[in-house]
Order: C-alpha cells, then sequence, then structure tokens
C-alpha cells in the first residue's frame, strides 16, 4: 500500500503574539492525508494559533506553512463570534463562501445538518439556538465546504452523552484528514492515530504516533528516563567532587589528576539534559463565599423547550447555603436558557444583595475589550491588590499577561479568568454552566473538589458525568421529565 501524502508541512514555524511573546519557536512536523491527529498541550500554549497558521488568519515571523496544492480547509472554532449570533441559520451557512452565490445551498445544508444529527428552522437566529447546537452548527458549517482538511477547536463542548457520541461515530468514519484540539482525553482515544504535543515552556511541537494515552504513556516514560540520567551524572559528579578534595595538592601528579577529574565533571555537566516539565496543575484552591441567610434561592416556576415550545412549569425548590443542585436535559431543552433567567431573577426568589457568581458557555460575563486585570479589579472584595495578583498567579495568569485585553486570551485562559474572578468576588450563588468547557483536564479533578467543597449556593450544568461525580449532588431538575 503506498504511502499517503503530506497534506501539511510546517517547516521550522516561528510565530509570536504581538510581536512579543513567543508561542512556536522553529516548529516542524507534517501531517500526512487521511489521518487523525490530536493537539495536547497546556491552554495557552498555542493549540488554536496553530489552527490559524494552517488556514493562513496568521503569518509566521520566520519558517514556513506548506498546504498541498487545491487542498481545502474547513474549521470549527470553539465558539461562534457574536457578530454571527444575529444571523439566521441560512445566512450562517451562506457566509461560509463570502462573496459567492451558492446555488442549492439548502439541498446542501440539509445533508451536512442530517451528518451532525441537527434539525432546526432555517430562518432561526443562531444565538437563539442552545450550545449544543451551536456546536453542531459549527461542525455543520466547516462541513459544508466539502473540506480536504477539517480543523476542530474543542468540538465536544456543550455536547450531550448523545451528542458526544454521535460526533466519535462521525470521526471515526471521515475518510479525510482531520485535525482535532480536545481537552477530553477519552473522547480523543478513540479515533486519534498521532499527536502533536505543543510544549509551553520551549515552544516547541513534537509529533508522536499512536493513540493519545500511549502518547501520554510515552511521554511521561520519557521524562522519567531524562530524570534518571540527570540523577546518575549528579551522583558520579558528587563522588567525584569528594574524590578531588581527597586529592588535594599534595603532589604535581595528584594536582594532574584533579585537573582531569573536574575536566571529566565539565564535560558530564554538558551531558545533563534539560528535563521536559509537565503540564501544569493549577493547585488546589478554595472559593470564598459570602454568608448569608438561608434560602439563597426559591425556585417557583421553570421554563423548557418541547416540541418547539416554550411551557411554563410550576416548582417549588429552594438552594441553601452549602447544597448544589444540578440541572439535567438532553440539548436543546433550554437549560442554559434557564440559568440566565435565574440571573435575571425570573421565576425565583434571590435577595438583591446576593452576589453571583457566573460561568457561561460563552463567557458572555465576561467584557472582551477590558483588560483581565480589569474583570478581576471589578468582582473584588479586598482592597489589597496582591490578593488579585495571588488569585491570578494561582490560574497560571501571570502579571503581565493581566495587561492584555480579554479578547487575546485563549479560551482555556478565560476559563481559568473566570474561576479567580470567584476567589476574589466571594459569591453567595455560584451558577455554572458547563464549567469545564475550554479547562485543561488536568484542572478539573481540581475545580471539581473546589466546587464540592464550596458552602455556598451552587447551581450547575454538566455534560462532564466524570466531573459531576466527584460533587456532592444534594437535589436535580431534570427538564426531561418536567
Amino acid at each position: 500500500m503506498a504511502k499517503e501524502e503530506v497534506v501539511i508541512r510546517f517547516d521550522e514555524v516561528t510565530y509570536k503574539y504581538n510581536d512579543k511573546k513567543l508561542i512556536l519557536e522553529d516548529a516542524s512536523f507534517s501531517v500526512r492525508e487521511n489521518s487523525k491527529i490530536t493537539i495536547m498541550g497546556q491552554n495557552g500554549a498555542g493549540k488554536s494559533t496553530i489552527f490559524k497558521l494552517m488556514t493562513g488568519k496568521l503569518n509566521p515571523e520566520s519558517g514556513k506553512v506548506h498546504i498541498k496544492n487545491g487542498a481545502k480547509i474547513g474549521i470549527a472554532n470553539q465558539m461562534i463570534h457574536k457578530k454571527e449570533e444575529e444571523l439566521t441559520v441560512l445566512e450562517y451557512f451562506e457566509s461560509a463562501f463570502p462573496g459567492e452565490k451558492i446555488y442549492g445551498i439548502q439541498k446542501n445544508m440539509n445533508k451536512v445538518l442530517e451528518t451532525v444529527n441537527l434539525s432546526v428552522p432555517y430562518d432561526k437566529k443562531v444565538k437563539e439556538l442552545s450550545g449544543g447546537q451551536k456546536a453542531r452548527l459549527l461542525l455543520a458549517f466547516a462541513l459544508i465546504q466539502n473540506p480536504d482538511i477539517l480543523l476542530l477547536d474543542e468540538p465536544t463542548n456543550n455536547l450531550d452523552k448523545e451528542g458526544i457520541e454521535h460526533l466519535t461515530t462521525f470521526l471515526i468514519m471521515y475518510p479525510k484528514t482531520c485535525i482535532v484540539i480536545s481537552h477530553d482525553a477519552n473522547f480523543l482515544n478513540s479515533f486519534t492515530d498521532g499527536v502533536l504535543n505543543l510544549d509551553i515552556f520551549t515552544h516547541k511541537v513534537e509529533q508522536f504516533v499512536g493513540d493519545y494515552y500511549d502518547v501520554v504513556k510515552q511521554i511521561e516514560a520519557h521524562i522519567e528516563r531524562e530524570r534518571l540520567l540527570n540523577s546518575r551524572i549528579e551522583k558520579s559528579i558528587k563522588d567525584r567532587f569528594e574524590m578531588v578534595n581527597k586529592l588535594g595538592g599534595k603532589s604535581v601528579a595528584m594536582r594532574r589528576l584533579a585537573n582531569r577529574v573536574r575536566s571529566d565533571i565539565d564535560d558530564d555537566r554538558e551531558k545533563m539534559v534539560e528535563v521536559r516539565r509537565e503540564d501544569k496543575t493549577i493547585p488546589n484552591f478554595k472559593i470564598p463565599y459570602q454568608h448569608y441567610k438561608d434560602p439563597i434561592i426559591k425556585i417557583n416556576s421553570i421554563e423548557v423547550l418541547k416540541q418547539g415550545k416554550i411551557i411554563t412549569k410550576k416548582v417549588d425548590k429552594v438552594v441553601r447555603r452549602g447544597r448544589k443542585l444540578l440541572i439535567k436535559g438532553p440539548n436543546g431543552i433550554g437549560k442554559s436558557t434557564l440559568l440566565k433567567s435565574f440571573l435575571a431573577r425570573k421565576g425565583v426568589e434571590i435577595d438583591d444583595d446576593v452576589r453571583i457568581g457566573y460561568y457561561s458557555q460563552d463567557f458572555s460575563e465576561l467584557n472582551y475589550n477590558d483588560t483581565a486585570l480589569n474583570a478581576l479589579q471589578e468582582v473584588m472584595q479586598s482592597t489589597k491588590i496582591q490578593d488579585l495578583y495571588e488569585a491570578a498567579g494561582r490560574f497560571m495568569l501571570p502579571g503581565e499577561l493581566l495587561m492584555n485585553k480579554v479578547e487575546s486570551l485563549s479560551e482555556g485562559q478565560k476559563g481559568l479568568l473566570c474561576y479567580a474572578r470567584f476567589m476574589l468576588q466571594e459569591p453567595g450563588l455560584l451558577i455554572m454552566d458547563e464549567p469545564t468547557n475550554h479547562i485543561n483536564f488536568r484542572h478539573i479533578p481540581v475545580i471539581a473538589k473546589a466546587l464540592n467543597e464550596y458552602e455556598g449556593a451552587l447551581i450547575l450544568i454538566s455534560h462532564h458525568p466524570e466531573f459531576v461525580e466527584q460533587i456532592r449532588i444534594d437535589d436535580e431538575i431534570d427538564l426531561a421529565k418536567i
């Protein structure tokens, strides 16, 4: 069987953000036709930057990005742009072909929407779709362009179990090249046959063959080998230093021997390797809570979307301090809309003085034109600026990064910014809509622990079963059973 041709090749590509912050340095790798490749790396390592370099939205400072002649690239971004939210579904698909009049586009729309298991009216505005429906729409938008190379950036965000299973089957059967960024390890392992690992410390890209878990083991084994090699060299150096001290300067011969030993020690020091640093995991943290009288929130009525109609139902739910309520239901039933109604104090009783911390699917609670520093300052209860920098540092948001606008942060960094805000805000009520979206899988157990130990009231939506299992849920509302 003939080897597949290379369809993408990076040749010593270097890229800096704002001509200052180094993202990639001399990155070289290749992707063959019809392969399924995963890009992995810490938040802010440059995963989405790789996609922008592939599509030509960014240009390297040096080096070359080679795309096979005639190869068409389709990309499903992490989120739909705010300007596109105002389009109808039909207008959104038409925007995939700027300046072109595509005849029969509705026939093609039917085909791709059926492929992604989505049924929505074409005259419906994109902003009216649920998070899960938008995730499917993003994939359909890429597919309607009939790409030779499909780029998927966090495609499982907001998808329920059925949606993830459908996407997994689609990717296993997909006959062309596909490159995926995701923090969902189980999802990645089901179809990946190669990995590009971005090292945030060295700014290099390493290429591995094998499934996701194989590669993780390879990296861990390589780190251990480097540590053992350095350990042996360090012991040898220590032993020879002791020898030099014993030789002293008793004779010319001994001084010559001591000099040779010192020279050997210098040679061995050069043999020591810089041990690869693993992705950092955020340390354990605690979200302080606002001491407030019970109940924190009383839910009197909720709205759900069934068969295209909004149905209002009376309920009697109370969430007290230290209690945790899970909202369940399939994509499109109105879970996120329900949480937004709680924020607007619709159908609920919440005192005006209760501080509400909110994690949304699309970070709508953040002002993208503001700096990350201001995003933290606007919620902090403390008057000590040191508290702000300590909270930011805990979530791997260094001082220099805080001066950047929120829009310039990676999606993962925006998520971590939200958790830093909660620490400073000290909310009485946390409303969390898919709080693992965009978050590195290494951080998820730490976040689950913090939410489990949170002593205020918590209302949670999550399609991440392993995450939910780590949190003590006291009550639930299943919208499918309403």
